[in-house]
């Protein structure tokens, strides 16, 4: 197929046709094919992957995306996994087949089958094929084991080949309010919500593909580990961004201390923000002297003061109330300078006309004195400009945020030449809200630019019927066709823009104002109250999924409760979809990690493990000065295929960053928020614990991160809620039973 499609956008390139509607029809199809290139190259690595055989004998190829047999009568060569007749691969069980008789998994590298493994949902159809009834082979689940096993490479799978029935059921769910779904760890939270993507663009595909889908992720390491998902399920038009990221323009760099990040996480800042924009519109202390040609004006703070009412009582955002006021300004001034200008000294009545009040206006208007003046007093204003001034001025935190005490006003001082934080994007969105945009210059700029271009292509036009031979006499001419005959200059403007166009992604990123058809959230507990309001301004239709998990909220901004940070919205109009079962985390490491849940909130339950490792987590103590190089000699001596996380506390990770390379992560907690690793060594537990105010569940978080084994090094006393791990003596941490735990 992808031969195909190469050849297909060659022969329309070459046939480069004369009419307008060939060539328009020539830019059409060269889109589609190269849009079918980089689909049939992004989902080429496993593009089939299974087969299921019916009773009555009819056989089903189920991959990646579709193909269709076009010179053949479009007959189906490959469903979709998202089709319907494409779902008994992942629901039928032998208890109900739904009509299946055989499963079958092909597993591929590039364009090779290195191995088929074959389910039976029948013992009628195992035994014809000649299989024992205790061979295994009837319902087995070998190729979702054999994928969990796998060692991990860095960036995420799909699962597209071994999604599970639950995992299924929220993939396709037809709900259009938001939809949550809570799972612990290791229950294939994100995988759900990004086939979920893949499924929605597929079933939706119109809607969808002009409005765009929008995945918001913790950050951006987790971003590029997620990132070639959905391209090997064949969609590649999906925004991903961060939080931090989201507000356009401007990327965070700066980190928050825990208390300035709970801070500005709250509510309470939209308050904040409002005062901190009406704090922009300045009374003058003292009466201000302008010198506007050869006279004198006063503006003092009755003029000023009634300007500025006209201007709030308008209640538009800031900068589309300004020019209310700067005409509230400029009128006073006028009729100011009007009274000196037009006074009859023997009658007492104003001999200045209404045009010529209206033209004082305009030229005071143009006059740089006068507005810069007025500017001053109600400046047109950006967001950065808003908060950066406000977090770097004690004066300005201090008149906007009345309610916070001298230490919280500490907390938010942005220190000097720091750059915006994660927090401070939901800040800015609102600010935008508060402020808006006044684009009048800016739509008059692109209207000129237009007729700009119509005149340019109107030339053109001119200039080819001007070169048209002029001997041709009335019989024959009506036979030519002119550039007029095929073109006129809007049409011929509007092609000069072809080149130009972006994709919704594209024109999404770069617009605050862009609503989404759909918008993905993973890792959603971390979101703050104001980080809720920023995204929900870009779902008004409140069709959202969100994926998560609240025990393990780190942000201390965070979810306590989806009930809390959704209400607003959508009241109760919202599903909660639970997964139940661990496909990560090997059964042995969740024992471990069941005191620290419990610690979190007693009545939670942990998932279900699907599978053992065999090798027990274990904790080692070490002196306080000896906790580094122990860990870089664990980290020395794993051997085999895998990635190692070594997972700390901030000042102990910064110590052992030399250490991370190819198949090693140095990580604080958040940074680890999402991610998977073949191996992990929390080092300091207790650190992590006393870092943040929920240290309990940072500590549950980084537990859970090992597919395979986990190691604790630790210079003081074991943390009570850990006591379920393994004691190694230090002397023994390296001999035959302990290296095999790390390797």
């Amino acid at each position: 197929m992808r031969s195909y499609a190469k050849t297909r956008l060659s022969k329309v390139l070459l046939e480069s046709g004369g009419t307008p509607q060939a060539r328009s029809e020539r830019e059409s199809f060269s889109q589609m094919y190269t849009e079918d290139l980089a689909k049939y190259d992004a989902a080429e690595n496993g593009l089939c992957f299974g087969r299921i055989d019916l009773a009555d004998d009819e056989e089903r190829y189920v991959g990646r995306i579709g193909i269709l047999d076009e010179p053949n009568d479009y007959q189906t060569l490959l469903l979709d996994w998202r089709a319907p007749l494409a779902r008994p691969f992942y629901l039928a069980t032998p208890a109900a087949p739904d009509g299946v008789t055989r499963r079958r998994h092909i597993r591929t590298r590039s364009r090779r089958v290195t191995a088929v493994n074959d389910e039976y949902l029948s013992l009628d159809a195992a035994q014809q094929a000649g299989i024992a009834e205790d061979a295994g082979g009837v319902g087995t689940e070998s190729a979702l084991l054999a994928a969990l096993n796998a060692a991990r490479t860095g960036h995420m799978n799909d699962i597209v080949e071994t999604i599970q029935s639950e995992q299924d059921a929220i993939i396709r769910s037809e709900h259009k309010s938001v939809l949550v779904v809570q799972g612990g760890p290791g229950t294939g939270k994100t995988a759900v919500a990004l086939h979920r993507a893949a499924y929605l663009l597929y079933t939706y595909r119109q809607q969808l593909a002009k409005s765009g889908v929008l995945i918001i992720g913790p950050n951006a390491t987790f971003l590029d580990y997620i990132g070639q998902v959905l391209p090997s399920l064949g969609e590649t038009g999906v925004l991903l961004s961060t939080i931090g990221d989201l507000y356009p323009g401007v990327q965070a760099t700066g980190e928050d201390p825990l208390r300035a990040a709970e801070l500005k996480g709250s509510l309470d800042m939209i308050g904040v923000l409002k005062n901190a924009v009406r704090d922009r519109q300045e009374l003058p202390r003292e009466a201000i002297s302008l010198r506007f040609e050869s006279n004198t004006l006063t503006l003092d703070r009755k003029v000023v003061t009634r300007a500025r009412g006209r201007a709030r009582s308008s209640r538009r955002p800031h900068n589309l109330a300004r020019p209310i006021f700067v005409s509230g300004v400029i009128d006073a001034l006028a009729d100011q300078l009007a009274a000196v200008l037009g006074a009859n000294v023997v009658g007492g009545a104003n001999l200045l006309s209404r045009d010529d009040i209206a033209d004082i206006r305009d030229e005071m208007r143009s006059d740089p004195d006068v507005m810069r003046e007025i500017g001053r007093l109600w400046p047109e204003l950006s967001p950065q400009e808003v908060l950066f001034d406000l977090f770097a001025s004690t004066d300005r935190l201090a008149s906007a945020a009345t309610d916070l005490d001298e230490t919280d006003l500490d907390a938010l001082l942005r220190t000097p030449g720091a750059g915006f934080t994660a927090a401070d994007a939901p800040l800015l969105d609102e600010l935008a809200e508060l402020l808006g945009v006044d684009d009048a210059e800016e739509r008059e700029r692109a209207r000129r630019r237009w007729r700009s271009q119509i005149e340019d292509a109107q030339g053109a036009l001119d200039i080819l019927t001007g070169s048209a031979p002029q001997d041709l006499d009335d019989e024959h001419s009506p036979e030519i066709l002119m550039a007029y005959d095929l073109i006129d200059a809007s049409q011929l403007a509007e092609r000069q823009n072809v080149g130009t166009r972006l994709t919704t992604a594209e024109r999404a990123a770069g617009d605050r104002t862009w609503t989404y058809g759909h918008v993905i959230i993973d890792e959603a507990q971390e979101l703050s109250e104001m980080a809720w309001r920023m995204v929900m301004r870009r779902i008004p239709n409140r069709w959202v999924t969100v994926v998560g998990d609240v025990a393990q909220t780190s942000d201390p901004a965070g979810a306590v409760s989806w009930q809390r940070m959704l209400e607003p919205y959508v009241a109760q109009r919202w599903k909660l979809a639970e997964l139940s079962v661990n496909y990560r985390t090997p059964s042995e490491i969740m024992v471990a990690a069941h005191d620290v849940l419990a610690a979190i909130d007693p009545g939670s339950s942990l998932p279900r493990s699907v599978r053992d490792s065999g090798v027990r987590p274990w904790s080692l103590r070490v002196a306080e000065s000896a906790v580094s190089d122990t860990v870089r000699e664990m980290v020395a001596a794993q051997r085999g295929p895998g990635l190692t996380a070594v997972i700390a506390d901030h000042a102990t990770a910064a110590s052992l960053a030399d250490i991370a390379g190819d198949s090693v992560s140095v990580l604080t907690v958040r940074e680890a928020k999402g991610l998977e690793f073949d191996h992990v060594i929390i080092a300091e537990p207790q650190r992590i614990l006393d870092e943040s105010p929920r240290g309990m569940n940072d500590l549950y978080v980084a537990l859970t991160r090992a597919t395979q084994r986990l190691a604790v090094v630790h210079s003081g006393p074991l943390p009570d809620v850990l006591t379920a791990l393994d004691d190694v003596a230090s002397n023994q941490w390296v001999d035959d039973r302990t290296a095999a735990g790390t390797r």
